[in-house]
């Protein structure tokens, strides 16, 4: 199985780092959004399906499709507990007695709305029919909000930014692949809308709409660039690994999660955990992301100057206005109670992966890594598509000595045994010898 990169609320430290980045795009793009969020001409507009009558004419006409588009927005930044609030689908415009042209226009565009419509158990019996494939881009996220909200399961899956990045192509974000590909701008500006609040807007329709449509064509042209290249096996092998991921429930947030923890001093952690344990409940309470409650340099500012009174709140630039006054009493009985209370202990670092308890498994480590670097680097790809420095780690912890032995480790896959089996093992024997 992959290891999943878990969908998820914003991790502690990434906060006020998103609400900088946030800002900064805002100001630096704003003319080119305006132009970009435009739908180009040639697209109809999609369906919208917000009903149970319009989700049963949408399954009739997707169900025994070959393949369809798929993607889904969230309101991650929004809410504590983000929920899938639209789910995109593109499938093929055709008739009995007319197969697809590969045209990137003849397509039927949907915008589910799961806020409107109850019941979506239609759409999972579609993504589990194996004899349709379903497209998506960057899949692992939508795999798993999909999985976290609904149960669904993608039982043959292509994905388009993970072609590109097996066939060496750089710039493989969807916005930069529509553009070089089609010439299409995509407005990356609706990414940070709210995508819970009823009516959508049109500039959200439209970029919702252009996050498949042409996914299909795209999937095309690289299908034929792989079998080119040969690189058509390793890429269904690789889609094959993406359809085992797993969602499992987050690791509770905790305070030891914050960017610059290690920089307090002891004498302030106590007052930093009850300010932090002070903003998770209301922002669960409030159902806001935590950053838009409190951002962490408050945090910090709070439990290095604890305030007493509200005037002392003033000298926390920080805090802006409406957080001193919607939240000054609860933060000052906050700090209050973390001076009581004694500091949380320091959680023991993270035990290191077997392999490099040693000075002979870290000798080991190394020598893998620059082998598949050697190895990126001559097949002009990202070192990670040839293997992730997780993969490395449990190949030498279990030291395989054949390339059986190497398929029981569940990140390999079966043509990653073949095609590097031997190097593998020839640069364990060497690290072994020495």
């Amino acid at each position: 199985m992959i290891q999943p990169l878990l969908q998820r609320k914003l991790n502690p430290g990434e906060e006020e780092k998103h609400e900088r980045m946030s800002r900064s795009r805002d100001r630096n793009k704003r003319s080119h959004s305006r132009q970009s969020a435009k739908r180009p001409a040639a697209l109809q507009p999609p369906t919208l399906v917000q009903s149970a009558t319009e989700f049963r004419h949408f399954l009739a006409y997707v169900s025994g499709q070959p393949w369809l588009a798929l993607d889904t927005e969230s309101d991650s930044l929004f809410r504590y507990t983000p929920r899938v609030c639209l789910i995109q689908v593109t499938v093929p415009d055709t008739t009995p007695d007319k197969a697809w042209s590969g045209n990137p226009d003849d397509v039927v565009d949907f915008l589910i709305d799961p806020l409107q419509v109850s019941d979506l158990t239609g759409v999972g019996k579609v993504l589990a029919d194996d004899s349709s494939e379903v497209i998506l881009h960057a899949a692992e996220n939508d795999i798993l909000t999909l999985q976290r909200d609904f149960g669904f399961r993608i039982r043959r899956l292509y994905d388009t930014q993970l072609g590109a990045r097996i066939l060496g192509r750089k710039g493989v974000g969807l916005a930069n692949v529509l553009q070089e590909e089609f010439g299409v701008a995509s407005d990356k500006r609706m990414q940070r809308t709210n995508w819970g609040q009823r009516p959508l807007s049109s500039k959200q329709l439209s970029y919702a709409q252009i996050d498949t449509h042409y996914l299909p064509a795209l999937r095309q042209r690289q299908i034929s660039a792989l079998k080119e290249d040969g690189r058509w096996e390793e890429a269904q092998d690789a889609f094959r690994m993406l359809e085992t991921i797993r969602y499992n429930e987050p690791e509770p947030r905790t305070v030891w999660q914050m960017k610059q923890i290690r920089s307090v001093d002891e004498k302030d952690l106590g007052v930093l955990q009850a300010v932090w344990d002070w903003r998770e409940s209301v922002s669960k309470q409030l159902d806001r992301p935590p950053f838009k409650v409190l951002g962490e340099s408050a945090l910090l500012a709070l439990a290095q100057r604890r305030p007493q009174t509200q005037a002392s709140l003033e000298d926390i630039p920080q805090l802006g206005a409406w957080q001193k006054e919607r939240f000054g009493g609860e933060l000052l009985a906050a700090v209050r109670k973390g001076e009581l209370q004694a500091p949380p202990r320091r959680p023991s670092p993270a035990r290191k992966a077997e392999a490099l308890r040693t000075a002979a498994g870290r000798r080991q480590f190394d020598q893998l890594r620059r082998w598949r670097t050697e190895t990126a680097t001559a097949r002009g790809v990202d070192p990670d598509i040839v293997f992730s420095n997780d993969t490395l780690l449990r190949i030498a912890a279990c030291q395989p000595a054949s390339v059986d032995d190497l398929l029981e480790i569940p990140t390999v896959s079966p043509w990653k045994a073949q095609a590097y089996g031997q190097a593998l093992l020839s640069v364990l024997m060497t690290g072994r010898k020495r």
